[in-house]
Protein backbone atom coordinates (compact mmCIF):
# COMPACT_ATOMS: atom_id res chain seq x y z
CA UNK A 1 0.00 0.00 0.00
CA UNK A 2 2.75 2.44 0.53
CA UNK A 3 4.30 1.96 -2.38
CA UNK A 4 1.45 2.63 -4.30
CA UNK A 5 0.60 5.30 -2.15
CA UNK A 6 4.55 6.97 -2.98
CA UNK A 7 3.60 5.73 -6.79
CA UNK A 8 0.68 8.32 -6.76
CA UNK A 9 2.52 10.94 -4.74
CA UNK A 10 5.32 10.96 -7.48
CA UNK A 11 3.02 11.31 -10.17
CA UNK A 12 1.43 14.04 -8.78
CA UNK A 13 4.20 15.79 -7.70
CA UNK A 14 5.75 15.67 -11.68
CA UNK A 15 5.51 12.12 -13.98
CA UNK A 16 3.97 14.38 -15.87
CA UNK A 17 5.68 17.40 -15.53
CA UNK A 18 7.86 16.83 -18.63
CA UNK A 19 6.38 16.31 -22.06
CA UNK A 20 8.12 13.21 -24.10
CA UNK A 21 11.04 14.25 -26.23
CA UNK A 22 11.06 12.71 -29.72
CA UNK A 23 13.71 13.74 -31.67
CA UNK A 24 12.99 11.36 -34.49
CA UNK A 25 9.98 12.14 -36.36
CA UNK A 26 6.96 9.41 -35.66
CA UNK A 27 6.55 9.47 -39.67
CA UNK A 28 4.03 8.37 -42.19
CA UNK A 29 4.48 8.97 -46.08
CA UNK A 30 1.70 10.34 -48.24
CA UNK A 31 -0.99 9.80 -45.53
CA UNK A 32 -3.77 11.29 -48.01
CA UNK A 33 -4.46 13.06 -51.18
CA UNK A 34 -3.32 16.74 -49.44
CA UNK A 35 -0.57 15.13 -47.33
CA UNK A 36 3.29 16.23 -48.63
CA UNK A 37 4.52 12.68 -50.28
CA UNK A 38 8.46 13.77 -49.34
CA UNK A 39 10.77 14.18 -46.50
CA UNK A 40 14.06 14.87 -45.90
CA UNK A 41 16.15 11.62 -46.31
CA UNK A 42 19.25 12.20 -43.65
CA UNK A 43 15.87 12.60 -41.19
CA UNK A 44 13.86 9.38 -41.87
CA UNK A 45 13.89 6.36 -39.61
CA UNK A 46 14.88 3.27 -41.76
CA UNK A 47 18.81 4.97 -42.77
CA UNK A 48 21.36 2.15 -42.44
CA UNK A 49 24.48 1.23 -44.00
CA UNK A 50 22.80 -1.91 -45.61
CA UNK A 51 19.34 0.07 -46.06
CA UNK A 52 18.42 2.82 -48.27
CA UNK A 53 15.28 4.38 -48.16
CA UNK A 54 13.38 6.35 -51.14
CA UNK A 55 10.92 9.30 -51.44
CA UNK A 56 8.40 10.50 -54.24
CA UNK A 57 10.32 13.45 -56.02
CA UNK A 58 8.93 16.79 -54.13
CA UNK A 59 7.08 17.75 -56.85
CA UNK A 60 5.08 14.92 -57.45
CA UNK A 61 0.97 15.58 -57.39
CA UNK A 62 -0.47 13.28 -55.20
CA UNK A 63 -4.04 11.76 -55.90
CA UNK A 64 -6.66 10.10 -54.36
CA UNK A 65 -5.03 7.43 -52.00
CA UNK A 66 -6.85 4.44 -52.59
CA UNK A 67 -5.25 1.94 -50.49
CA UNK A 68 -2.96 4.08 -48.05
CA UNK A 69 -0.26 0.96 -47.10
CA UNK A 70 3.05 2.71 -45.79
CA UNK A 71 2.88 2.92 -42.25
CA UNK A 72 1.77 -0.39 -40.47
CA UNK A 73 -1.12 1.15 -39.26
CA UNK A 74 -4.17 -1.06 -38.23
CA UNK A 75 -7.09 -0.08 -40.50
CA UNK A 76 -9.91 -1.59 -38.41
CA UNK A 77 -9.07 0.29 -35.52
CA UNK A 78 -9.86 2.01 -33.19
CA UNK A 79 -11.86 -0.09 -31.54
CA UNK A 80 -15.66 1.20 -30.64
CA UNK A 81 -15.17 0.65 -27.39
CA UNK A 82 -12.02 3.22 -27.50
CA UNK A 83 -13.94 5.84 -29.41
CA UNK A 84 -16.61 5.66 -26.84
CA UNK A 85 -14.35 5.89 -24.01
CA UNK A 86 -12.92 8.73 -25.38
CA UNK A 87 -16.29 10.37 -25.86
CA UNK A 88 -17.41 9.78 -22.55
CA UNK A 89 -14.08 10.84 -21.19
CA UNK A 90 -13.59 14.19 -23.22
CA UNK A 91 -15.46 16.16 -20.72
CA UNK A 92 -12.56 16.44 -18.39
CA UNK A 93 -9.96 17.09 -20.66
CA UNK A 94 -9.47 20.49 -19.00
CA UNK A 95 -7.97 18.25 -15.84
CA UNK A 96 -4.74 16.17 -15.73
CA UNK A 97 -4.61 12.59 -16.10
CA UNK A 98 -2.62 12.24 -12.39
CA UNK A 99 -5.29 9.45 -10.77
CA UNK A 100 -5.82 8.22 -14.26
CA UNK A 101 -2.47 7.41 -15.29
CA UNK A 102 -2.03 5.84 -12.09
CA UNK A 103 -5.28 3.41 -12.77
CA UNK A 104 -3.41 2.63 -16.49
CA UNK A 105 -0.39 1.49 -15.08
CA UNK A 106 -2.51 -0.53 -12.39
CA UNK A 107 -3.62 -2.17 -15.09
CA UNK A 108 -0.70 -2.77 -17.51
CA UNK A 109 1.05 -4.05 -14.74
CA UNK A 110 -1.86 -6.80 -13.67
CA UNK A 111 -1.70 -7.98 -17.67
CA UNK A 112 2.59 -8.05 -17.11
CA UNK A 113 2.46 -10.05 -14.04
CA UNK A 114 4.82 -6.89 -12.80
CA UNK A 115 3.96 -4.66 -10.11
CA UNK A 116 3.27 -1.22 -11.23
CA UNK A 117 6.68 -0.10 -10.73
CA UNK A 118 7.71 -1.59 -13.01
CA UNK A 119 5.94 0.41 -15.52
CA UNK A 120 6.75 3.54 -17.83
CA UNK A 121 4.29 5.07 -19.68
CA UNK A 122 4.83 7.26 -22.93
CA UNK A 123 2.75 8.43 -26.40
CA UNK A 124 3.42 5.32 -28.17
CA UNK A 125 6.58 2.78 -27.90
CA UNK A 126 8.78 4.95 -30.24
CA UNK A 127 8.63 7.89 -27.74
CA UNK A 128 9.85 5.28 -25.62
CA UNK A 129 12.95 4.17 -27.44
CA UNK A 130 14.19 7.46 -27.83
CA UNK A 131 14.26 8.70 -24.30
CA UNK A 132 15.99 5.44 -23.33
CA UNK A 133 18.48 6.70 -26.10
CA UNK A 134 18.56 9.83 -24.93
CA UNK A 135 18.98 9.43 -21.32
CA UNK A 136 21.88 6.11 -22.11
CA UNK A 137 23.88 8.41 -24.26
CA UNK A 138 23.48 11.90 -23.74
CA UNK A 139 27.06 12.21 -22.28
CA UNK A 140 28.05 11.23 -25.96
CA UNK A 141 29.69 8.15 -25.03
CA UNK A 142 29.70 3.64 -25.98
CA UNK A 143 28.19 2.12 -28.36
CA UNK A 144 24.63 0.32 -29.15
CA UNK A 145 24.79 -2.93 -30.84
CA UNK A 146 21.44 -4.02 -33.22
CA UNK A 147 20.61 -6.06 -35.96
CA UNK A 148 20.96 -4.57 -39.69
CA UNK A 149 18.01 -3.59 -40.84
CA UNK A 150 16.29 -2.83 -38.28
CA UNK A 151 13.80 -0.12 -36.97
CA UNK A 152 15.85 3.18 -36.43
CA UNK A 153 14.00 5.15 -34.35
CA UNK A 154 16.20 4.25 -30.51
CA UNK A 155 19.78 3.90 -32.99
CA UNK A 156 19.14 7.45 -34.50
CA UNK A 157 18.50 9.46 -31.24
CA UNK A 158 21.62 7.25 -30.19
CA UNK A 159 23.78 8.73 -33.00
CA UNK A 160 22.54 11.88 -32.70
CA UNK A 161 23.83 12.84 -29.18
CA UNK A 162 27.24 11.05 -30.03
CA UNK A 163 27.01 7.53 -29.60
CA UNK A 164 28.60 4.85 -32.01
CA UNK A 165 26.23 2.24 -33.54
CA UNK A 166 27.61 -1.37 -34.42
CA UNK A 167 25.29 -2.55 -36.95
CA UNK A 168 25.44 -6.65 -37.39
CA UNK A 169 23.42 -7.83 -40.51
CA UNK A 170 20.90 -10.44 -39.78
CA UNK A 171 21.27 -14.03 -40.70
CA UNK A 172 19.71 -15.60 -44.23
CA UNK A 173 16.48 -16.26 -42.62
CA UNK A 174 16.47 -12.11 -42.21
CA UNK A 175 16.27 -13.42 -37.97
CA UNK A 176 18.77 -11.49 -35.54
CA UNK A 177 22.43 -12.91 -35.83
CA UNK A 178 22.28 -13.40 -32.00
CA UNK A 179 25.66 -14.93 -31.68
CA UNK A 180 27.27 -12.20 -33.73
CA UNK A 181 25.51 -9.54 -32.09
CA UNK A 182 26.82 -11.06 -28.26
CA UNK A 183 30.27 -10.71 -29.88
CA UNK A 184 30.32 -7.48 -30.88
CA UNK A 185 29.55 -6.22 -27.37
CA UNK A 186 32.41 -4.56 -25.63
CA UNK A 187 33.57 -2.51 -22.68
CA UNK A 188 32.11 0.53 -24.36
CA UNK A 189 28.68 -0.84 -25.27
CA UNK A 190 26.20 0.44 -23.27
CA UNK A 191 22.63 -1.37 -24.85
CA UNK A 192 22.19 -3.71 -26.88
CA UNK A 193 19.09 -3.28 -29.20
CA UNK A 194 16.11 -5.88 -30.29
CA UNK A 195 13.29 -5.38 -32.66
CA UNK A 196 10.87 -8.80 -32.61
CA UNK A 197 9.63 -8.96 -35.12
CA UNK A 198 11.38 -6.91 -36.68
CA UNK A 199 10.82 -3.80 -39.07
CA UNK A 200 10.95 -3.68 -41.90
CA UNK A 201 11.87 -7.32 -42.15
CA UNK A 202 8.69 -8.69 -40.52
CA UNK A 203 10.98 -11.68 -39.45
CA UNK A 204 10.59 -13.47 -36.40
CA UNK A 205 13.11 -14.58 -34.37
CA UNK A 206 12.57 -17.86 -32.06
CA UNK A 207 11.74 -17.50 -28.62
CA UNK A 208 13.24 -19.41 -26.83
CA UNK A 209 16.74 -18.91 -28.42
CA UNK A 210 15.98 -14.96 -27.73
CA UNK A 211 15.41 -15.85 -24.50
CA UNK A 212 18.70 -17.21 -23.67
CA UNK A 213 20.43 -14.30 -25.01
CA UNK A 214 18.68 -11.84 -23.81
CA UNK A 215 18.58 -13.66 -20.34
CA UNK A 216 22.58 -13.87 -20.69
CA UNK A 217 23.93 -11.04 -22.28
CA UNK A 218 21.50 -8.72 -19.82
CA UNK A 219 24.36 -9.98 -17.07
CA UNK A 220 26.82 -7.72 -18.83
CA UNK A 221 24.73 -5.28 -20.71
CA UNK A 222 20.73 -3.62 -20.67
CA UNK A 223 19.26 -4.99 -23.55
CA UNK A 224 15.85 -3.26 -25.17
CA UNK A 225 13.90 -5.39 -27.00
CA UNK A 226 11.25 -3.45 -29.07
CA UNK A 227 7.83 -6.15 -29.40
CA UNK A 228 5.51 -3.53 -31.31
CA UNK A 229 4.21 -6.43 -33.08
CA UNK A 230 4.13 -9.40 -31.01
CA UNK A 231 0.59 -10.02 -30.84
CA UNK A 232 0.52 -10.17 -34.35
CA UNK A 233 2.41 -12.70 -34.64
CA UNK A 234 0.07 -15.62 -35.86
CA UNK A 235 2.37 -19.48 -36.19
CA UNK A 236 5.42 -17.91 -35.02
CA UNK A 237 7.81 -19.26 -32.24
CA UNK A 238 8.52 -15.94 -30.25
CA UNK A 239 7.23 -14.85 -26.73
CA UNK A 240 7.43 -11.72 -24.53
CA UNK A 241 10.86 -11.23 -22.71
CA UNK A 242 8.93 -9.92 -20.07
CA UNK A 243 9.15 -12.75 -17.94
CA UNK A 244 13.61 -12.32 -17.25
CA UNK A 245 11.99 -9.62 -14.59
CA UNK A 246 10.86 -12.10 -12.27
CA UNK A 247 14.78 -13.10 -12.64
CA UNK A 248 15.67 -10.08 -12.07
CA UNK A 249 17.48 -9.75 -15.56
CA UNK A 250 18.20 -6.36 -17.05
CA UNK A 251 15.43 -5.89 -19.86
CA UNK A 252 13.70 -3.22 -21.17
CA UNK A 253 10.29 -4.55 -23.04
CA UNK A 254 8.58 -1.75 -24.93
CA UNK A 255 4.68 -2.51 -26.16
CA UNK A 256 2.62 -0.48 -28.17
CA UNK A 257 -1.15 0.21 -28.49
CA UNK A 258 -0.52 1.19 -31.98
CA UNK A 259 -0.71 -2.12 -34.34
CA UNK A 260 -2.90 -4.60 -32.71
CA UNK A 261 -5.43 -1.92 -30.71
CA UNK A 262 -5.36 0.34 -33.81
CA UNK A 263 -4.45 3.27 -31.81
CA UNK A 264 -1.57 4.72 -33.75
CA UNK A 265 -2.65 8.54 -33.98
CA UNK A 266 -3.84 8.09 -29.92
CA UNK A 267 -1.03 7.94 -29.34
CA UNK A 268 0.08 5.23 -25.82
CA UNK A 269 2.84 2.83 -25.78
CA UNK A 270 4.81 1.47 -22.37
CA UNK A 271 7.83 0.24 -21.20
CA UNK A 272 8.18 -3.00 -18.86
CA UNK A 273 11.83 -2.91 -16.99
CA UNK A 274 13.50 -3.09 -13.70
CA UNK A 275 12.84 -0.32 -11.14
CA UNK A 276 16.06 0.75 -10.45
CA UNK A 277 16.47 0.92 -14.50
CA UNK A 278 13.10 3.15 -14.54
CA UNK A 279 14.37 5.32 -12.16
CA UNK A 280 17.64 6.10 -13.78
CA UNK A 281 15.02 7.49 -16.46
CA UNK A 282 12.74 9.38 -14.38
CA UNK A 283 16.23 11.16 -12.99
CA UNK A 284 16.41 13.40 -16.51
CA UNK A 285 12.73 12.98 -18.37
CA UNK A 286 9.78 11.67 -17.26
CA UNK A 287 7.13 9.93 -18.69
CA UNK A 288 3.36 10.14 -19.51
CA UNK A 289 2.77 13.86 -20.09
CA UNK A 290 2.28 12.94 -23.84
CA UNK A 291 -0.46 11.31 -23.36
CA UNK A 292 -4.05 12.90 -23.51
CA UNK A 293 -6.25 12.15 -21.03
CA UNK A 294 -8.58 10.75 -23.47
CA UNK A 295 -6.05 8.64 -24.88
CA UNK A 296 -5.72 6.94 -21.38
CA UNK A 297 -8.91 6.00 -21.07
CA UNK A 298 -9.01 4.64 -24.70
CA UNK A 299 -6.30 2.33 -24.04
CA UNK A 300 -7.77 1.24 -21.10
CA UNK A 301 -10.78 0.40 -22.74
CA UNK A 302 -8.94 -1.22 -25.95
CA UNK A 303 -6.81 -3.16 -23.75
CA UNK A 304 -10.45 -4.84 -22.26
CA UNK A 305 -11.70 -5.58 -25.99
CA UNK A 306 -10.19 -8.79 -26.90
CA UNK A 307 -12.90 -9.49 -29.72
CA UNK A 308 -11.50 -6.65 -31.74
CA UNK A 309 -8.01 -7.23 -31.02
CA UNK A 310 -8.79 -11.21 -32.34
CA UNK A 311 -10.74 -10.19 -34.99
CA UNK A 312 -7.57 -7.87 -36.14
CA UNK A 313 -5.82 -10.61 -35.67
CA UNK A 314 -7.33 -12.45 -37.78
CA UNK A 315 -8.13 -10.53 -40.50
CA UNK A 316 -4.35 -9.33 -40.62
CA UNK A 317 -4.03 -12.92 -41.22
CA UNK A 318 -5.81 -13.43 -43.94
CA UNK A 319 -5.03 -10.18 -45.91
CA UNK A 320 -1.43 -11.45 -45.86
CA UNK A 321 -1.95 -15.11 -47.10
CA UNK A 322 -3.79 -13.09 -50.19
CA UNK A 323 -1.40 -11.18 -50.07
CA UNK A 324 1.24 -14.50 -50.31
CA UNK A 325 -0.96 -15.98 -52.56
CA UNK A 326 -0.84 -13.48 -55.59
CA UNK A 327 3.12 -12.68 -54.85
CA UNK A 328 3.67 -15.96 -55.68
CA UNK A 329 1.65 -16.24 -58.55
CA UNK A 330 3.44 -13.16 -60.03
CA UNK A 331 7.07 -14.86 -59.39
CA UNK A 332 7.93 -12.03 -56.05
CA UNK A 333 9.50 -14.10 -53.46
CA UNK A 334 9.08 -12.06 -50.05
CA UNK A 335 9.80 -12.47 -46.54
CA UNK A 336 7.60 -14.36 -44.61
CA UNK A 337 5.97 -11.88 -41.94
CA UNK A 338 4.82 -12.08 -38.66
CA UNK A 339 3.35 -8.98 -38.12
CA UNK A 340 1.49 -6.20 -40.18
CA UNK A 341 2.78 -5.43 -43.36
CA UNK A 342 5.39 -7.82 -45.86
CA UNK A 343 8.48 -7.03 -47.93
CA UNK A 344 9.57 -8.24 -50.79
CA UNK A 345 12.78 -7.79 -53.53
CA UNK A 346 11.73 -6.36 -57.20
CA UNK A 347 12.99 -5.95 -60.65
CA UNK A 348 11.65 -2.34 -60.70
CA UNK A 349 13.82 0.15 -59.53
CA UNK A 350 12.19 0.97 -55.88
CA UNK A 351 11.84 5.01 -56.39
CA UNK A 352 10.02 3.74 -60.03
CA UNK A 353 7.97 1.48 -58.23
CA UNK A 354 6.97 3.89 -55.64
CA UNK A 355 6.13 6.53 -57.95
CA UNK A 356 4.29 4.62 -60.48
CA UNK A 357 2.27 3.34 -57.34
CA UNK A 358 1.42 6.62 -56.24
CA UNK A 359 0.37 7.41 -58.88
CA UNK A 360 -2.33 5.07 -58.88
CA UNK A 361 -3.56 5.85 -55.36
CA UNK A 362 -1.58 3.55 -53.60
CA UNK A 363 0.98 4.18 -50.69
CA UNK A 364 3.86 1.84 -49.87
CA UNK A 365 7.46 2.09 -48.84
CA UNK A 366 10.46 0.94 -51.22
CA UNK A 367 13.78 0.63 -49.82
CA UNK A 368 17.20 -0.54 -51.46
CA UNK A 369 18.35 -3.11 -49.01
CA UNK A 370 22.03 -5.00 -49.92
CA UNK A 371 22.02 -2.32 -52.96
CA UNK A 372 18.84 -3.97 -54.32
CA UNK A 373 15.32 -2.98 -54.65
CA UNK A 374 12.74 -4.31 -51.76
CA UNK A 375 8.50 -3.06 -51.96
CA UNK A 376 7.45 -3.21 -48.26
CA UNK A 377 3.74 -3.06 -48.66
CA UNK A 378 1.03 -2.78 -44.68
CA UNK A 379 -1.54 -5.18 -44.76
CA UNK A 380 -4.83 -3.18 -44.83
CA UNK A 381 -8.53 -4.58 -45.44
CA UNK A 382 -9.19 -7.10 -47.90
CA UNK A 383 -10.38 -4.20 -51.01
CA UNK A 384 -7.03 -2.16 -50.26
CA UNK A 385 -4.51 -5.74 -50.63
CA UNK A 386 -7.10 -5.76 -53.86
CA UNK A 387 -6.22 -2.69 -54.88
CA UNK A 388 -2.87 -3.12 -54.33
CA UNK A 389 -2.36 -6.26 -56.39
CA UNK A 390 -3.90 -4.92 -58.94
CA UNK A 391 -1.78 -1.63 -59.70
CA UNK A 392 1.50 -3.98 -58.70
CA UNK A 393 0.14 -6.56 -61.51
CA UNK A 394 -0.66 -3.78 -64.15
CA UNK A 395 2.95 -2.19 -63.90
CA UNK A 396 4.86 -6.06 -64.08
CA UNK A 397 2.39 -7.53 -66.36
Amino acid sequence: MNQKMDRRNLLKSGLMAIGGMTLAPHLSMGAFANTPLSLDPENRIYRSPMVREHFLPADFKAPKILAKLNANENPYGPPMTAQKAVADSVKNGNRYAWKEMSDLIDKIAKKEGVTPDHIFMGPGSSDLLEKVALVTFMKGQGNIVSADPCYMSLVQVAKSVGATWKPVPCTADWSHDLKAMEAAIDKDTKLVYVCNPNNPTGSITKGQDLLDFCSRVSEKVPVFVDEAYIELAVGADTQSMVSLLQEKKNVIVARTFSKIMGMAGIRVGYMVALPSYLESINKITRGGMGISYTSIFAASAAMDDKDFQGDTRKKNHEAKLYLYENLDKMGYKYIPSYTNFVIFPVAMPAKELLTKLAAKGVSIRTFDIQNKPWCRVSLGTMDEMKTFVGALGSLTA
